[in-house]
């Protein structure tokens, strides 16, 4: 039976200088800064070239309407957009730009898709390099520009924010998006200094980039106790499938476990619950992919209720992919029609919120 309604919890932009130059405020309005590119490179590999050799795009023009017409064909009834070259904006050191660039890139998001279709939601980008300005731009992205979130890579390759986003530096971020009652959604993106810069081959990093990074993310969140310091809070660890997390389930309750004895701890003060009662908690959320076995490993320790569908369209994956994904997801016979029904509905509305 196919669920009543289909959505999809993360897709993505093709961010292009020249349009959000457009955005730009002061001093930045003068176009010598299209001379560089606007975001760090990812990594050592030049993405398109990859993409030109595996014969997905004959044109890769990711317009509103490209969108929409990808939302007809799969019959998806929205989609939640994430950045491409965004998600490399943790690296920025430059705090000014990183302010300046965050505000555009919202601006533009929001004019130009969610302005185009109210089926195309965004979430925001935040300059977490300078937490005032940060709490301040997400409170004017989701109650000015309609925002439904915030993405933060899950990378800084040690050139950013060079801390864990887990850290209480971060937590008036977290405070101000539980106010909001909106989530914070950690994205996979830069494969820099993550262990992985002597690869030559591009399929040796994507296996590894993002579920590295969200291993890391994800213990810095848990050890530092943000999930107890903020009961209401929802995160999501996005583009890395589910495979990893039973895994991490058990070794953060070992380091919980045995980190901790005659009343001194290895871990932060404010952790107080068991890791895995917190994966039980109903706030902690990850994207699928419609073939992996594993789902249903983190099913059996989870249930399905935070476990979102992703087409992450276009990255990687043409309609014909992502129509493919959502066929395979619904032919499931390890999954219940109730699973299902979550996956692609129930749970991307109560993780959004919005």
């Amino acid at each position: 039976m196919k669920p009543k309604r289909i959505m999809d919890g993360d897709g993505h932009v093709i961010e292009r200088d020249r349009e959000i130059f457009e955005y730009l405020e002061a001093p930045y309005q003068n176009d010598v800064v299209l001379g560089y590119p606007f975001f760090p490179t990812l990594d050592g590999f030049q993405r398109g070239a990859f993409l030109a050799r595996m014969g997905i795009y004959s044109n890769y023009d990711i317009t509103p309407q490209t969108w929409l017409d990808v939302l007809d064909k799969t019959g998806m009834e929205s989609t939640v957009l994430y950045p491409t070259s965004g998600l490399s904006f943790m690296m920025i050191q430059d705090r000014d730009w990183a302010v300046a660039l965050a505000r555009a890139y919202n601006n533009w998001l929001s004019d130009r898709f969610y302005g185009t279709s109210k089926r195309l939601r965004g979430m925001a980008i935040l300059p977490m390099q300078d937490v005032g300005e940060a709490v301040k731009e997400l409170r004017r992205a989701v109650t000015e520009l309609g925002m439904v979130g915030v993405v933060l890579p899950s990378n800084d390759a040690d050139t950013g924010i060079r801390r864990g986003l887990g850290h209480p530096d971060f937590w008036p971020v977290y405070e101000e998006a539980e106010r909001l009652n909106v989530p914070i959604s950690v994205h996979g993106g830069a494969s820099m200094n993550l262990g992985l810069n002597s690869f030559k081959r591009i399929a040796m990093t994507v296996t590894l980039e993002h579920p590295v990074s969200q291993m890391i993310q994800l213990t810095s969140f848990m050890l530092e106790g943000t999930f107890d310091r903020f009961k209401k809070l929802r995160v999501g660890f996005l583009e890395a499938g589910t495979g990893w997390v039973p895994y991490m389930i058990d070794r953060l309750d070992r380091s919980f476990t045995v980190m901790s004895r005659d009343g001194n701890s290895e871990f932060s003060s404010a952790l107080k619950t068991l890791p895995s009662e917190q994966f039980a908690s109903g706030r902690i959320y990850f994207s699928c992919e419609g073939g992996e076995p594993s789902l249903r490993n983190l099913v059996d320790r989870i249930g399905h209720k935070t476990i979102l569908f992703a087409s992450d369209f276009p990255h990687e994956t043409n309609v014909e992919h992502a129509m493919h994904e959502v066929e395979e997801l619904l032919e499931r016979d390890d999954l219940s029609e109730e699973a299902k029904q979550g996956i692609f509905c129930d749970n991307i509305e109560a993780f959004y919120a919005r």
